[in-house]
């Protein structure tokens, strides 16, 4: 039996650990055994709890409950708390997914005690290093024994940071292995979109008209806490709804809410609290976001999750940052970066809602990432 601890935190992450979980669930209780960690990275609940019921993932074994702090505090407590687990516990591996600050405490964790490392979401680039994110997912991906990237963008970023894609058994940290194997949030979309509308009524409590609504998310630090970019971004978007007579749904994170007030213009939070078709709710659950997607017209984020969910669903995403990992988006014309610039939101808007025969390949595998992975550990984790 091959013990594997799971590291979890942001809610990105919870989502990504059911498709994973599922599969030894399903496939490979015999030979995995998965010890679950939550880090406490997101703590309030419809950010975190929710989603365990939801997308019926085993409680977590662990939860070193961190909270909020400077990126320094909190990852050094995660390093801690999971430096004792893994001690404790002695597995075969680590499983880490992503980008975030649990991330890069898992991977400087494990790496220290000589644990292997499984990236799950390996070989992304933003090639800005102004990201918190963009430093973690290149730490990580550096410690990994078994890095498994869901594009072949991600496969390529790794060869060309010295990754060997011919590299023999047995694999380590100086010897690591790297896969294209797809994406595990497909895996969960093509699972859970149907127990999505069955499920949530999001759209009847927010009278919601199928292709009659913008989806918007924002929640990335440089967009909510410089004032700048934040009027820009709900200046577009209350354009857009005006003009087009047109709703848009934004569930809003937490911090972003205790930002809104402090960080819009007078005038324009004036005019958004006014406007009756820009609908600002609580954060959504997973399965009210795959019915959010699934029926709208297009899609407004920063989150790299939220645009490939609105690639799965074939819908249009404008993204709200000046890069992207997901580059295959750009390039097949579904989605354009506008950054946090008014004009070239509305802009990119315009041209989207006008194109027609859009077209969305299969860039991220065939809804059997997680199963792949597993097959994976099973042959190179001893």
């Amino acid at each position: 039996m091959i013990k594997i601890v799971t590291i979890i935190g942001a809610r990105p992450q919870i989502i990504k650990a059911a498709a994973l979980s599922r599969a030894i669930r399903n496939k490979f209780a015999n030979q995995l055994k998965e010890v679950i960690v939550h880090t406490g990275q997101h703590y309030d609940a419809n950010m975190s709890a929710v989603f365990f019921e939801e997308l019926q993932i085993p409680q977590p074994n662990y939860n070193l409950n961190v909270g909020s702090g400077s990126h320094g505090k909190q990852t050094a407590k995660m390093i801690e708390g999971i430096e004792e687990i893994l001690i404790n516990e002695k597995p075969n591996a680590i499983v880490l997914y992503g980008d975030t600050n649990s991330t890069l405490a898992g991977g400087i964790a494990a790496s220290k005690l000589h644990v292997p490392v499984v990236h799950i979401e390996a070989g992304l680039r933003s090639f800005n290093k102004a990201m918190p994110e963009e430093v973690n997912r290149i730490m990580c991906d550096h410690v990994s024994t078994l890095l498994f990237s869901p594009t072949k963008t991600g496969f390529a970023n790794l060869i060309k940071e010295g990754f060997n894609p011919d590299a023999k058994a047995p694999h380590h940290a100086d010897n690591p292995k790297i896969y294209q194997c797809g994406d595990v949030m497909y895996d969960n979309s093509l699972y859970f979109s149907e127990i999505a509308e069955q499920k949530t009524d999001v759209l009847t409590r927010l009278e919601l008209q199928k292709s009659a609504f913008v989806l918007a998310t924002i929640h990335r630090n440089n967009n909510t806490d410089e004032p700048q970019r934040l009027n820009a971004l709900f200046e577009a978007m209350h354009q857009i709804s005006s003009t087009h007579q047109l709703k848009i749904v934004l569930p809003l994170h937490p911090r972003t809410a205790k930002l809104l007030e402090q960080n819009l213009s007078a005038d324009l939070y004036r005019q958004i609290k006014g406007n009756s078709n820009f609908v600002i709710t609580e954060p959504a659950s997973f399965l009210e976001m795959i019915a959010l997607e699934k029926n709208c017209r297009l899609v407004m984020t920063d989150s790299g999750g939220v645009q490939k969910e609105a690639f799965y669903f074939e819908k249009p995403c404008v993204i709200l940052r000046p890069e992207t990992e997901w580059v295959e988006l750009v390039e097949c014309g579904t989605a354009i970066i506008a950054d946090a610039e008014t004009e070239r939101i509305i802009s990119a808007f315009n041209a989207l809602t006008a194109k027609s025969g859009l077209t969305y390949p299969k860039l991220y595998g065939d809804g059997k990432a997680a199963e792949f992975i597993c097959e994976e550990m099973i042959k190179n984790l001893v």
